[in-house]
């Protein structure tokens, strides 16, 4: 198998994740990202399918650690449309697949006052649906507040910067 030279011109690094299905946009302005892992969902039926048509919601999604393993709740997986009557629930609770080392980590840190695991994104890497789940403490609202107006005033000095960079 030949592998592919990178040329002097190619700034663009090599792609870890692959194709993007899902992201929870809310769940940074929400929580406070501490650490992530990344993680195996175990699916049943045609949900597979569902996933790599895009078919897949995180935004009210959660995940809980019972009796040991990491559950996913609360995450949108349409039935496929040419599916049959042994079509799956669309909301039912997934097993996320980790390494002990990391439930054992994420059971510690879990169980700390404010922390929750919230999944980030949902995408396909080499033919398997992976699930991006953050450590994080929730933000209050004063906190919320000033990381918008941080994003904005960010924002507008890039702005400033890239027309002042037209005018020279």
């Amino acid at each position: 198998m030949a592998t592919k030279k990178k040329n002097k011109g190619d700034t663009k690094p090599p792609s870890t994740e692959g194709k993007l299905v899902a992201q929870n946009k809310k769940a940074r302005h929400d929580f406070t990202i501490e650490e992530t892992f990344e993680a195996g969902i175990e699916l049943k039926g045609t949900e597979i399918k569902s996933i790599r048509a895009g078919r897949a919601n995180l935004k009210d999604g959660f995940a809980r650690i019972e009796g040991g393993e990491v559950m996913l709740h609360n995450v949108h997986i349409s039935p496929y449309e040419q599916g049959n009557r042994h079509n799956h629930d669309p909301l039912r609770t997934r097993r996320l697949l980790l390494h002990k080392k990391e439930i054992k980590k994420l059971i510690g840190k879990s169980q700390q006052e404010g922390y929750s695991i919230v999944p980030l994104k949902l995408y396909i890497k080499n033919g398997f649906a992976k699930v991006l789940i953050g450590l994080g403490k929730g933000k209050k609202k004063y906190d919320k507040r000033e990381a918008l107006k941080q994003k904005t005033m960010k924002r507008e000095v890039d702005k400033a910067l890239g027309q002042r960079a037209k005018g020279m």
